[in-house]
């Protein structure tokens, strides 16, 4: 028998259960933050020779110079052209799924005028600089290089620094996505040496305006460690999905979608809500059937035992809340009419509706971006987006007049707060 947990809410020792499932150990982070900490600190410090240093150290990769970790623009067309055609075809028809979707983002600049004849707006420039980190601990991830670099490129981000591990030969597929995102430079170096380097700069690599892109706890550590010198997207925790059904899907297609997030690592959680004991019943005996068979078996095996469930519910109004409290990354309602309860999910970084919406299709190519927020933070943060890409700047336009009506309020207040400057400054314009 499996060894994923079974929850039920009519028991007593549900809430406990279910607060522990929610909860990660700090443990880890604080030990991961550590070690980043004095990584960070000397690629600053020492900027290509750390670099190298701690790319051959926890990377294996051995150069000579960091120009030796850098893939040449012409490499990456040649790993897209020597890709085979349905891998081509797949990139590209993804690239294209992704830029539509994205191109619905861009913020646009507003101008309009108040009856003073002043003029209030907005100004939207994208930042100069990216770097895109690309993990490739245990798998690759060519999908993680569309989908951070083609919402950049729409907001007209001027240069796209890519970082990303590869301890032996580089994936031919990460290269070409690099490639077809129209990424600028590709270094390959990981890990929380990467991190720095893109914040602080260094000889070869440049520093960059934000950093964004998952990674393993110790870019997560380093990640924040530098935000504030630069900016960053979020700070990611392992995948996470959590299911609602009603019992009447295919319980082997729901053991596949609970593999799918489990299989990214042993930290990933799946959760499954339904309100039919006997389907979470015939779920479990297919996750004991099929599981041997996955490539992955021995992480999804420790996902699911670590931080999986399946959570018995006494209806689907009842899941619905509790998915709110989970606040999870990836939601999947698997029942009739899904769409019509859609504004009962409050805290979701992305939501798939009905059965036949696999959330495995927004990890590759329905065209939303799949760097989501993790770890409950879905209560207060959005997929990555072209707006993360752009700023804007307020702009004030002011004519005699309403100088004269705005310096009197001004005053008012500047003085309230004795700040005199403020309302000096204000009052000398107010008789032109």
């Amino acid at each position: 028998m499996s060894a994923i947990a079974r929850l039920h809410t009519a028991s007593t020792a549900f809430r406990p259960a279910f607060r522990a499932l929610l909860e990660r150990s700090g443990a880890d982070a604080r030990k991961a933050e550590a070690v980043a900490r004095e990584i960070v600190d000397d690629v600053r410090a020492r900027g290509d020779a750390a670099l190298l240093m701690w790319t051959e150290r926890l990377d294996r990769r051995l150069a000579r110079d960091v120009a030796e970790l850098e893939v040449p623009a012409r490499a990456l067309r040649d790993a897209f052209e020597g890709l085979p055609r349905a891998e081509q075809d797949a990139l590209s028809e993804a690239a294209a799924r992704i830029r539509a979707f994205h191109e619905h983002q861009i913020l646009a600049p507003h101008m309009q005028e108040d009856a003073l004849g002043s003029r209030l707006g907005q100004q939207v420039t994208a930042l100069d600089r990216v770097g895109l980190y690309v993990p490739g601990g245990k798998a690759a991830y060519p999908s993680s290089v569309l989908m951070n670099a083609i919402p950049a490129r729409i907001a007209g981000v001027g240069e796209l620094i890519m970082m990303a591990p590869a301890p032996h030969a580089p994936p031919p597929l990460v290269l070409a996505a690099a490639h077809v995102a129209q990424v600028d430079r590709v270094f390959l170096a990981g890990g929380a040496q990467a991190i720095a380097a893109l914040a602080y700069g260094t000889a070869t690599v440049p520093r960059v305006d934000k950093i964004v892109g998952p990674g393993n706890a110790y870019v997560a550590a380093a990640k924040r460690l530098v935000f504030g010198q630069v900016a960053i997207d979020m700070i990611a925790g392992p995948s996470e999905v959590a299911i609602v059904c009603d019992g009447r899907t295919d319980p082997s297609w729901i053991a596949y979608d609970l593999f799918a997030q489990a299989e990214h690592d042993e930290g990933a959680q799946a959760l499954l809500f339904a309100p039919d004991g006997a389907f979470l019943d015939a779920v479990e005996a297919q996750i004991d059937r099929l599981l041997p068979g996955m490539e992955r078996r021995a992480i999804i095996e420790a996902a699911l035992a670590g931080h999986g469930a399946l959570i018995e519910v006494r209806d689907l109004d009842e899941a619905l809340d509790l998915v709110n409290e989970v606040a999870p990354e990836h939601l999947e309602l698997s029942f009739d009419d899904a769409e019509a309860v859609l504004h009962r999910v409050r805290h979701a970084g992305a939501i798939f509706v009905g059965r036949y919406t696999a959330e495995s299709l927004g990890d590759y190519c329905a065209g939303p971006n799949h760097v989501l927020p993790t770890s409950g933070t879905a209560r207060f943060s959005s997929p990555l987006g072209v707006y993360d890409f752009q700023k804007r700047t307020s702009i004030v336009i002011c004519t005699q007049k309403g100088a004269a009506v705005l310096g009197k309020t001004a005053s008012v207040l500047a003085r309230g707060e004795g700040l005199t400057a403020h309302a000096r400054s204000a009052e000398c314009r107010m008789n032109g």
